[in-house]
C-alpha cells in the first residue's frame, strides 16, 4: 500500500507542475507569432506532456522504492529541480511573454534532466531510461523556442 501511495504522489508531483504549466495557455500571443515550419500542431503538445509526465513520475517512483526519499534527499536534488523549471517555463513564454528568457530557462532545464538521468542510472537504470522521452522533447523544444525568438525578435 505505502509503494501505491508514493507512485500516486509522484504521479501527483508531475502533474502539478503540469498543471502549473497549464495555467499559461498559448492563447492570442502565440496564434499570432511567426512559426517555423516544423512547428507541430497544437493538438500534439497534450498528449505528448501527458506521456511525459507519467514517465517522470514513474521514474522519480522507481528510484524512491530503490533508495527512499529521506535517506538520500540530495538524489531527488535534480529531479526536483527539473520538475520547478518545467512549471516556470511555460510561465516565462506564455505568460510574460519572453522567449528569450524562456530559452534561457529551457537550457537549464535541460541541464537539471540530464543531471537526473545521471543520477537515476546509478540507483535504476530502467528510472533513467523513462526520462530519455522528456529529454529529447525538450531538446527538441528548446530549438523550437530558439526559433521562435529569432523569427520574432
Amino acid at each position: 500500500m505505502k509503494s501505491i501511495l508514493a507512485l500516486a504522489g509522484f504521479l501527483l508531483l508531475s502533474f502539478l507542475a503540469a498543471w502549473v504549466g497549464a495555467l499559461y495557455a498559448p492563447g492570442e500571443w502565440y496564434a499570432s507569432l511567426a512559426k517555423p515550419a516544423w512547428n507541430p500542431p497544437n493538438w500534439v503538445f497534450a498528449p505528448v506532456w501527458t506521456v511525459l509526465y507519467v514517465l517522470i513520475g514513474w521514474s522519480g517512483w522507481l528510484v524512491w522504492r530503490a533508495e527512499g526519499l529521506l535517506t538520500k534527499p540530495l538524489v531527488f536534488a535534480p529531479y526536483f529541480l527539473q520538475l520547478l523549471l518545467n512549471a516556470a517555463w511555460s510561465w516565462l513564454f506564455f505568460g510574460l511573454h519572453q522567449p528569450a528568457l524562456a530559452f534561457g530557462e529551457i537550457v537549464f532545464l535541460w541541464l537539471a534532466i540530464f543531471a537526473t538521468v545521471m543520477v537515476f542510472w546509478r540507483r535504476s537504470r530502467v528510472a533513467a531510461l523513462l526520462l530519455l522521452p522528456y529529454l529529447a522533447w525538450v531538446s527538441f523544444a528548446a530549438l523550437l523556442n530558439l526559433a521562435l525568438w529569432r523569427l520574432n525578435p
